[in-house]
């Protein structure tokens, strides 16, 4: 499975009434961190598969939904499961690191 695109329009459906995991990345197109995180969480959304969803948010798009789940600051991760946060991670990290706290979560 491939990241996914989620807005105002989807968010609902897409992540708060998901049957899996999701794993939304709050990010912007001006984020330096956040374009050298994508690759890694391509390639973990890859690995996992039907596991796990992981999403991709721009703020500047959805500035309404950042401010609900009070992201302050870019690249956040936050991991929804049955429709609320279940865990959260502020900034860029390797992919291993990336891959270790999602797989942490999925147990």
């Amino acid at each position: 499975m491939t990241t996914v695109k989620v807005d105002k329009s989807n968010f609902q459906a897409d992540v708060l009434n998901a049957s899996v995991p999701v794993v939304v990345d709050f990010w912007a197109e001006w984020c330096g961190p956040c374009k050298m995180i994508a690759p890694a969480l391509e390639d973990i959304a890859t690995e996992l598969g039907a596991k796990v969803k992981i999403a991709k948010l721009n703020i500047d798009e959805n500035p309404e939904l950042a401010a609900q789940f009070g992201v302050r600051s870019i690249p956040t991760l936050m991991i929804f499961k049955g429709g609320e946060v279940a865990d959260m991670k502020v900034g860029a990290a390797p992919k291993t690191a990336l891959s270790h706290w999602i797989n942490g979560s999925l147990a």
